[in-house]
């Protein structure tokens, strides 16, 4: 299962990817990440981008997707991928198509977040009253005036990927402004539907996790319980008629035999008589 998460800041795009990452056993792709790793890890392509933000300059596509095409190679990414934060515009769509042709792999699904940029903004400012009253500390980047620029960055930018993957019948909406578990079981029912299949260990883990009621489990209980005595009633009930057509049996069996040898007596009985008569006449 190979998917992108699309949607503007704020919309809860980090959190259902590491749901999906949990549930679907995939990995998370981000493109952040994955340059400080390869950045770390000294590849050539990482080396080339180290080179380029040392000098403040931006990591042009073709770094950028030379990365992803590295990581993608990985063991762990064979399952399938979510990529989250790429691509961000049209072409490093185009450039991100032409990749997975070159390695024969499709990509499923483009799952947009669609959320209310005016509640997202009320959210944030909400969020940065109440921890300036608990005398906490407002992170530069989690303020209404960032949030304001980002999104702006978003429509120019990202956006007009909706327009890309809704052409290619890609995409699929999904409305970001539920609750993070209604977001999660929309965003799952869409995969379904693309042919996502759970690994059966997160399966049964997901099942195991599952809150069972107390109420639910007593009934199951009553019901298992209930199951008993009717069972062994359906078996009670069985031994006679077996009993019966067993006897019926034998007694036509005995009754067969009884007449069969009644009839051999008399035809034996009758035979001599013949005999005698015949040798009287002569």
């Amino acid at each position: 299962m190979r998917i992108i998460l699309l949607g503007p800041p704020g919309s809860g795009k980090g959190t259902q990817a590491q749901l999906l990452v949990q549930r679907y056993g995939i990995v998370q792709l981000s493109t952040g990440e994955m340059l400080r790793a390869a950045v770390a890890a000294g590849t050539p392509v990482g080396l080339k981008a180290k080179e380029i933000m040392a000098g403040g300059g931006l990591v042009p596509d073709d770094v950028v997707v030379g990365i992803i095409s590295d990581r993608i190679d990985q063991p762990d990414a064979k399952k399938g991928f979510i990529l989250d934060g790429f691509p961000r515009t049209v072409p490093q769509a185009e450039a991100l198509d032409d990749l997975l042709k070159q390695k024969h792999l499709k990509l499923d699904g483009v799952i947009e977040l669609r959320v209310n940029e005016s509640a997202l903004l009320s959210r944030v400012e909400t969020r940065v009253a109440q921890m300036r009253e608990r005398g906490e500390e407002v992170r530069l980047d989690d303020t209404p005036e960032v949030l304001t620029k980002r999104l702006a960055s978003y429509r120019s930018q990202t956006e007009p990927l909706i327009h890309y993957y809704s052409e290619r019948r890609k995409l699929s909406t999904v409305d970001g402004m539920m609750a993070i578990d209604e977001v999660t079981r929309a965003i799952h029912r869409l995969l379904l539907a693309l042919g996502a299949v759970e690994p059966k260990t997160n399966a049964r883990s997901a099942a195991k996790a599952a809150p069972v009621k107390k109420g639910a489990k007593k009934a199951a209980k009553a019901a298992k319980t209930a199951k008993k005595p009717a069972k062994k009633a359906k078996k009670a009930a069985k031994k006679p008629a077996k009993a019966a057509k067993k006897a019926a049996k034998k007694a036509v069996k005995k009754a067969a035999k009884k007449t069969v040898k009644k009839a051999a007596k008399k035809g034996a009985k009758k035979a001599p008589k013949k005999v005698t008569k015949r040798r009287a006449k002569r």
